[in-house]
């Protein structure tokens, strides 16, 4: 195994961000490709870039991200779900990242417990912190430069993740027996000193000492006594407080409430129908009838029955 991890013949992406100085990416690149080997491309690509370069699914061998020196380089979720589809099943991810001491308001800055969660729930796996060194003068003038922020409670860390030596997503079949075995029969197998506690023979109902219960002797006489039928009916919908009839009543509410309706008076809309024809709707339902008093009960056939 060479320096960073990398052996010839493997291809190798190096993942960079806009603090991460010219001279140290090229320094990097040119000391990856000379592991790698002149045959075998080093990819290079910009971390606000990476989702849309395109690359194939397991494309990778080994990848680097933030290993610039001077980088501040943040990895979202989004990039770190990217850098697992692209690595190569068995592939190693080297990582390097701005931390804080403590969880605090700053939410774009993440503590070395957040970033080993988020690599693993990225798809990583075997993700172990490597080391953790303080900032140089150029690299803290570079963090309040790039991400505004300025504090002592500042760390760089680095990272390794591999991929499974699987495909995520990827799926398998489960080879699954359900055949019987030899001599098994369908019925689950009973204990035979259980099976004797609960089995009554005919030489047990003769036995003395088998103390056995008469089933007559499980009722009394208020058991035996035929029940009051005004007991067993169930009570009436009115018994129950309710003004409405329940759906298929039985109970006689429903007729009830029905005999009500053709006996019960309407509701004028004017208040002048007692005065007579001259002052009554056309659609009163006492055209054609005499004056009457006010109160005074009239029964009209049902087919006059509608609102005035």
């Amino acid at each position: 195994m060479g320096e960073y991890g990398v052996t010839p013949g493997q291809r190798v992406a190096i993942i960079w961000d806009s603090s991460s100085p010219v001279e140290a990416l090229k320094e990097l690149v040119d000391k990856i490709q000379a592991l790698v080997g002149a045959d075998n491309r080093v990819s290079v690509e910009n971390v606000n870039q990476l989702s849309q370069s395109a690359h194939k699914e397991s494309s990778f061998d080994v990848i680097f991200s933030g290993m610039v020196p001077g980088s501040t380089a943040q990895h979202s979720v989004e990039v770190l779900a990217e850098i697992a589809r692209i690595l190569k099943p068995g592939g190693c991810v080297l990582l390097k990242e701005l931390v804080v001491t403590e969880s605090g308001n700053n939410s774009r800055i993440k503590t070395a417990a957040k970033l080993l969660t988020a690599l693993t729930l990225s798809g990583l796996v075997e993700v172990k912190e490597l080391q953790k060194e303080a900032l140089t003068p150029e690299e803290a003038q570079s963090v309040q430069e790039h991400l505004g922020y300025q504090g002592n409670d500042l760390l760089i860390v680095q990272i390794e993740g591999k991929k499974p030596n699987f495909e995520v997503g990827s799926s398998s079949h489960l080879k699954l027996s359900f055949a019987k075995k030899p001599g098994a029969s369908g019925k689950p197998s009973v204990d035979p000193a259980t099976a004797k506690l609960w089995t009554l023979s005919a030489s047990d109902m003769n036995d003395e000492e088998m103390d056995l219960l008469d089933s007559d002797e499980l009722l009394d006489s208020e058991d035996l006594k035929k029940p009051d039928p005004s007991s067993l009916r169930a009570p009436s919908c009115k018994e129950m407080g309710k003004k409405k009839a329940c759906k298929n009543c039985t109970c006689g509410l429903a007729e009830e409430l029905e005999q009500e309706k053709k006996s019960s008076q309407p509701k004028s809309a004017c208040g002048n129908c007692y005065l007579g024809d001259a002052f009554r709707c056309a659609s009163c339902p006492y055209l054609g009838m005499p004056a009457f008093k006010p109160g005074e009960k009239i029964l009209l056939k049902e087919n006059q029955l509608h609102d005035a």
